[in-house]
C-alpha cells in the first residue's frame, strides 16, 4: 500500500499491499469468511486498488455513505459524489460483523483484496435513489441496479489488495493512475485533457475532442469507460477497435488512448464529478464536459432525468476545489456549405445543418443503410458492421411470460414450427416444463429459487441468440425484476422481444388440466404463482396476447409479423 504524489492528481492512494505481505494473507485468508465479487464489485475494487478511487481507502463505511449520499461529501468533508458500497445478502452479512476480516474473490476464487469490516447496515435505498440520481424510476440503470440486482446489505472496511483482477484483452492500453502519470512525465505532457467516452466515437466527437485541447493548448486523453456501462450499449470489444482506427485521425504525439475500468452509474450531474475526479487520479489537469453527460436518457412519463447542461453546472460549482478545470462543450453539428463541423451555438439562419442522431446511427447500422463519410470514418463504420451486423442476421430471444394455463407452450411450439419452416436460423424452445426437468430439476419454488430457474433459462438464451441462434422461452417468470435482468443480458448480443400471454386467471383455472388451482386454493401447494405468489404482468412487453380471443396460429403469426417489423425476419 502507497500514497505518492505527483506533478498531476495530487495524492495517489495505491491499496495493493507488498509480496511478502499478500503471501501472508493469502495463507491467512482461508480461514476468513469469503464474498464472491459480482461485476460491478469488480470494477469498483479495482479502481479502489489501483488509486482511481483515491483518497477512498476500501469500501465505504455508514459515515462516509450517508455523507455523500445527502452531501456529496466523504465524512471528512472532501468532495466525493457517488456511493462505492459492497453488497452482500442477509445470510452472508449474519455470517459476519465489525473486526472481521472477509476475503474477496474473482468468480474464479482468486482472492484480489481482504476488506477489515468496520461496519454492516442495511441501507434506505430509495432514500439512495432520490438524493444520488434524484429518482426511483427503475427506468434509470442505476435505480434499476439498486433495487433489483444489489444485495440488501452493505459491508464497510479498508481494503488489503493482493492482486488486480485480472484482464486479457487490448493490455498494452490498460494503464493504472501511476501508469499513466509516469506516461505524461516521460512524455512531457504537463497540460492533459481527458474526454469520456462508452460509445464509439465519430467525426463530431473528434472534431470536440481535438478543438478542446486546442482550446486549453493541452494533449488529449481518449479515456473510454471499459467496465458496465449503460444496458444496450455497444460491447467494448468493438469500441476500441474503433477507437484505435480513431485516434490515427489526430496529429502525431498529440493524443493517447488508454481504458478507464470503471463501472458506470449513468448518474448525470453527480457522475460528471465523479468522473472529474478520477481524471484527475489519472494524472488529467482538464475533463471534457459536454451535453447530457452520463445521461441515462428518458424516465418512464418520457421526460428527461436530467437537464442538458445539468453536469456542466454542478462540475463548474466544484472544480477549483477538486483541482481539475472543466472544459465545457456543446454539440457539433456539420455544415454542409462549409464541409466542415461547428459548434451548435455558432450556427448562422443561412447554414444546411446536417446531423444524425445516435438513435438514428444504429437505425441504419441495423438495416445495413447507407452512412455518410461526413458522419463516420470508413474505418470505424466497417468495423461496427463488422461486429454488428444488420437485424436480419442477428439472433433473437421470444420470451413469453404469463399465468400457469395461459396458452404460452402452445403458442411457443406453433412459433417454434413456423421459424424452423421459413428456415435461417437454428431454433430452440426453452419451455418451462422442460426447464424444470432437465436444467433445473432440484430447485423448488421459493422466490429465490423462482429467480435462478429464470436466470438459467436466460443465460442459455443468452447463448444462443449470441450465436445468431432463435431462443423462444416460456417460463411463467412471475418477476419483473428478474425478466428485467434477463432482457438486458440477452440485448447486449441481439434481439429480446417478450410477449405477456395475458389470459385471465379465471380461464386459466378452467383450463387447469392437472388441478393446480384447485390444489393451491386448498392450500395443498404453496407459493403458487397467481394464488399464493404474486405475478407481475410486464408493464412494456413487445406484445400483448389473450388467448380467449385469439388462436395458437393466430398468436404465433402475430409475433412473426412483429419480428418482421422489429427487421429480424427479412
Amino acid at each position: 500500500m502507497s500514497n505518492i504524489t505527483a506533478p498531476h492528481g495530487g495524492v495517489l492512494k495505491e491499496l495493493i499491499v507488498p509480496e511478502a505481505e499478500a503471501e501472508q494473507l493469502k495463507k491467512e485468508a482461508r480461514d476468513f469468511a469469503s464474498w464472491d465479487l459480482t461485476e460491478r464489485q469488480l470494477w469498483d475494487i479495482e479502481m479502489l486498488l489501483n488509486g482511481g478511487f483515491s483518497p477512498l481507502d476500501g469500501f465505504m463505511g455508514k459515515a462516509d455513505y450517508d455523507s455523500v449520499v445527502k452531501k456529496m461529501r466523504l465524512a471528512s468533508g472532501t468532495v466525493w459524489t457517488m456511493p462505492i458500497t459492497l453488497d452482500v445478502t442477509e445470510a452472508f452479512a449474519e455470517k459476519i460483523g465489525a473486526g472481521k476480516n472477509i476475503a474477496l474473490r474473482d468468480p474464479e476464487g482468486v482472492l484480489i483484496a481482504v476488506i477489515a469490516v468496520s461496519d454492516v447496515w442495511r441501507p434506505d435505498k430509495k432514500d439512495e435513489a432520490l438524493n444520488v440520481f434524484k429518482s426511483d424510476d427503475v427506468v434509470h440503470p442505476g435505480v434499476n441496479y439498486l433495487f433489483n440486482r444489489a444485495h440488501p446489505v452493505y459491508v464497510g472496511g479498508k481494503l488489503k489488495g493482493v492482486e488486480l483482477p485480472s484482464h486479457y484483452d487490448f493490455k498494452t492500453l490498460r494503464n493504472t493512475p501511476r501508469d499513466l502519470r509516469e506516461k505524461f512525465k516521460k512524455q512531457g505532457w504537463h497540460k492533459v485533457v481527458a474526454f469520456q467516452t462508452r460509445n464509439p466515437m465519430h467525426r463530431a466527437h473528434q472534431e470536440l475532442t481535438f478543438r478542446a485541447a486546442q482550446m486549453v493548448e493541452s494533449n488529449l486523453l481518449i479515456h473510454p469507460v471499459v467496465g458496465m456501462t449503460k444496458p444496450g450499449d455497444i460491447d467494448h470489444y468493438s469500441r476500441i477497435r474503433c477507437y484505435e482506427h480513431l485516434v490515427k485521425q489526430y496529429p502525431e504525439q498529440t493524443t493517447m488512448l488508454s481504458l478507464l475500468p470503471l463501472a458506470m452509474r449513468m448518474g448525470g450531474p453527480r457522475e460528471a464529478v465523479w468522473h472529474s475526479i478520477i481524471r484527475k487520479n489519472y494524472g488529467c489537469t482538464h475533463f471534457i464536459v459536454g451535453r447530457n453527460h452520463a445521461d441515462p436518457g428518458k424516465n418512464s412519463k418520457g421526460e428527461e432525468f436530467y437537464g442538458p447542461y445539468d453536469a456542466q453546472e454542478l462540475l463548474g460549482s466544484l472544480q477549483a476545489e477538486i483541482g481539475i478545470q472543466m472544459v465545457p462543450f456543446q454539440e457539433m453539428v456539420y455544415v454542409e456549405e462549409r464541409a466542415q463541423y461547428f459548434p451548435a451555438d455558432e450556427i448562422e439562419k443561412d447554414m444546411t445543418v446536417l446531423n444524425i442522431s445516435g438513435t438514428e446511427f444504429r437505425r441504419r447500422l441495423m438495416l445495413g443503410l447507407d452512412i455518410p463519410e461526413w458522419f463516420s470514418y470508413s474505418e470505424v463504420v466497417n468495423e461496427l458492421r463488422r461486429t454488428h451486423p444488420p437485424r436480419h442476421k442477428q439472433g433473437f430471444t421470444v420470451f413469453f411470460t404469463g399465468l400457469s394455463g395461459s396458452g404460452k407452450s402452445t403458442i411457443a411450439n406453433a412459433l417454434m414450427v413456423k421459424l424452423m419452416e421459413s428456415g435461417g436460423r437454428p431454433v430452440t424452445l426453452l419451455d418451462g416444463d422442460l426447464v424444470r426437468k432437465n436444467l433445473s430439476s432440484e430447485l423448488g419454488f421459493s422466490r429465490e429459487h423462482r429467480d435462478l430457474n429464470i436466470q438459467r433459462i436466460g443465460f442459455v438464451a443468452g447463448q444462443i441468440t449470441k450465436n445468431g441462434g432463435a431462443a423462444i422461452c416460456a417460463p411463467i417468470a412471475p418477476y419483473a425484476g428478474t425478466r428485467k435482468a434477463v432482457r438486458e443480458e440477452i440485448s447486449k448480443s441481439g434481439g429480446f422481444i417478450e410477449v405477456h400471454v395475458a389470459t385471465p386467471i379465471e380461464v386459466c383455472e378452467e383450463r387447469d388440466r392437472k388441478g393446480l388451482y384447485a390444489k393451491a386454493r386448498a392450500g395443498i401447494i404453496k407459493e403458487f404463482t397467481g394464488i399464493s405468489d404474486p405475478y407481475e404482468a410486464p408493464e412494456n412487453a413487445e406484445l400483448v396476447i389473450d388467448t380467449r380471443d385469439c388462436s395458437p396460429d393466430e398468436a404465433s403469426q402475430r409475433i412473426i409479423l412483429k419480428l418482421e417489423q422489429m427487421g429480424f425476419i427479412k
